[in-house]
């Protein structure tokens, strides 16, 4: 067994060893041509966030790291090109140091940042660099392209980079020993990016212990404290989102919030962030189900002037002739379903009352 284990390791060395190549070469291929550049960057990139099938894997573990191959890269969802890469580069640094020389020359290029931070974001994080300017640069483009795959995953209700997102904040932002390796300005820009996506990756129940870790900001004293910088940058977040699902997502998970002490300007923030959910129209042209889940969100938050809330929106409502018959309808719709589940629940409750005594 113990031969089959070290007969494995070399034959998984091999296969990463040939992807590297592989990689590098493709670089190099941008590089000398401006024409495709883009192109050729964006297929390298979507190749390197595919999903590891099950030829690969027998090749990259042996049959015991095979079984356990999630919990030993970190990862809740599948198992990813890059997930094995940046492992691969934290073994074997000399295997990723052409292929980093080779992205320092298409720094400005597309997808450039993209591939960096899929590949190098463990990399970064457990060598020392003597060069602060090569580490803030090297920081701002993990956190860039980090921000970019993000992004990725939110326009396509997919969440294909949560391992990079798992990995930075559990093994990054919760380990100050690796936080602190980068720049200040880095930590911060880091932790505005966590901000505004632990919602979208299922990650805000970690919230409090999150708060307690927040750097210090230059301007924390206009702004406030870590409370206020996560509203803050969720409130962004929210007002740039146009896909329907995951904005549900976020204001479902808004529930969170419930208890922070907040300062009235980020309170008044983030209620009018979500008041602009709450009627159709411009300028964010919310669906239905949109509006009530706003709407949910606001009364959760924030009980006190629920009810004048409420009937302002219904006098707005009606200034509006065109919505008339929709909410009419909706309405209708809505009496009819409660009166429905009113009567099955009272035919079912009395059904089982009838078979009580028989059962006896």
């Amino acid at each position: 067994m113990q031969q089959q284990n070290s007969s494995s390791k070399p034959r998984s060395s091999a296969y990463l060893n040939v992807l590297s190549q592989q990689i590098q070469k493709r670089l190099q291929r941008a590089a000398a041509s401006s024409s495709q550049r883009r192109n050729l960057l964006q297929e390298l990139f979507a190749d390197i966030a595919l999903e590891v099938d099950d030829r690969a894997k027998g090749l990259i573990l042996n049959r015991e790291e095979h079984a356990r191959s999630h919990s030993e890269y970190g990862i809740n969802g599948p198992l990813s090109f890059y997930d094995v890469l940046a492992d691969y580069y934290v073994r074997v640094p000399e295997s990723g140091k052409p292929i980093l020389h080779l992205i320092v020359q298409l720094w400005s290029q597309s997808f450039a940042s993209h591939i960096f931070a899929l590949l190098f974001h463990k990399w970064l994080f457990e060598f020392q660099m003597d060069n602060a300017d090569v580490l803030l640069r090297y920081s701002s483009a993990l956190v860039q392209g980090a921000t970019n795959v993000f992004w990725i995953d939110i326009q396509s209700n997919t969440r294909r980079f949560q391992s990079l997102f798992q990995y930075l904040l559990d093994e990054v932002a919760f380990e100050p020993t690796r936080l602190n390796k980068i720049p200040v300005q880095a930590q911060r820009d880091l932790y505005l990016l966590l901000s505004r996506f632990m919602f979208f990756y299922n990650s805000v129940g970690k919230l409090e212990s999150f708060l307690k870790l927040c750097p210090a900001f230059s301007n924390a004293f206009f702004i406030g404290g870590p409370a206020e910088i996560v509203v803050i940058e969720l409130a962004d977040q929210l007002q740039k989102l146009k896909v329907e699902p995951v904005l549900l997502h976020y204001l479902s998970q808004i529930k969170f919030l419930q208890g922070l002490e907040l300062r009235m300007a980020t309170s008044t923030r983030l209620k009018t962030c979500l008041y602009s959910f709450t009627s159709p129209g411009g300028p964010m042209y919310p669906t239905r189900a949109v509006r009530h889940a706003a709407w949910d969100a606001l009364d959760l938050l924030f009980p006190v002037g629920r009810y004048p809330r409420h009937i302002i929106s219904l006098f707005f409502r009606l200034l509006y002739p065109w919505y008339w018959p929709s909410s009419c309808w909706n309405f209708i719709v809505s009496c009819v379903k409660a009166v429905f589940y009113t009567i099955l629940r009272l035919i079912f409750s009395r059904f089982w009352k009838l078979r009580e005594p028989k059962m006896a």
